[in-house]
């Protein structure tokens, strides 16, 4: 079995977004760009820019990120965007209509994947911040395999002795839209070396309560209201405190 018969086998069910007789965009950029007088210049944009697949340059840019930014709703249209990170590669390009990420040991909470069951849409943004200060958009459609799926389409992925490093799943993307975002706002950043406490619940290297949510929780909790202590009588020796035994 081919790459691209696994790849269409596993995206037989998913939406086709760029049907020819469909326009490019949704209806609401559409109704905007009337409003504003944009729709030429955005038409100028769909015909230069907005690809249906990855072109070589393209797929080059992917397997050299060693991040990227991944947007999903659940199936009535909650939100969320999230960050995932690895070597440069990680994430790898199957064909010019698929590529596919690594899903390592997290929160817990698996916002993304859960997601990715209701409502298979997914946005994945990559940024050039080092070099070239480009951007670039990815559509598509997504789907959760196990590592022993990937495996069949015979990449060359390394095998990490280290947990937090190993993928507990992986994620298949079939990409309908890809296409530019200018670099004039995008900043340019030094890279430097730092360790990487892969798959850890360390709270220090975690973050801790960086944003005092937990704090903040604590801070709004009702009060519960004082046990009240039996009253001790004059003449009663007072009560002392057990000593603390050394931690």
């Amino acid at each position: 079995m081919t790459v691209l018969d696994i790849a269409a086998w596993a995206f037989l069910p998913a939406r086709k977004r760029h049907d020819q007789r469909r326009q490019p965009g949704s209806a609401g950029e559409r109704i905007l760009q009337d409003r504003y007088g944009t729709a030429q210049r955005a038409k100028q944009f769909y015909k230069d820019q907005v690809t249906g697949h990855l072109t070589p340059v393209m797929q080059q840019f992917i397997q050299r990120m060693d991040m990227a930014f991944i947007a999903t709703s659940d199936g009535s249209g909650e939100c969320d965007c999230s960050f995932r990170a690895g070597p440069a590669g990680f994430i790898k390009v199957l064909d010019e209509h698929t590529i596919a990420y690594p899903d390592y040991r997290g929160n817990g909470v698996m916002a993304s994947l859960g997601n990715m069951l209701q409502n298979p849409h997914i946005g994945i943004f990559f940024a050039d911040f080092t070099s070239d200060l480009i951007g670039l958009h990815v559509n598509g459609d997504a789907r959760i395999v196990t590592p022993a799926h990937m495996r069949e389409f015979d990449l060359d992925i390394p095998e990490s002795a280290h947990p937090g490093r190993r993928p507990v799943q992986w994620v298949l993307v079939h990409v309908t839209e890809a296409y530019i975002h200018c670099s004039k706002h995008i900043p340019k950043m030094v890279p430097q070396s730092r360790v990487r406490h892969w798959g850890t619940d360390s709270p220090r290297h975690k973050g801790g309560d960086y944003f005092g949510a937990a704090a903040s929780k604590v801070a709004v909790a009702p009060a519960v209201a004082p046990a009240v202590a039996p009253a001790v009588a004059p003449s009663d020796p007072l009560p002392t405190r057990a000593p603390l035994s050394p931690a």
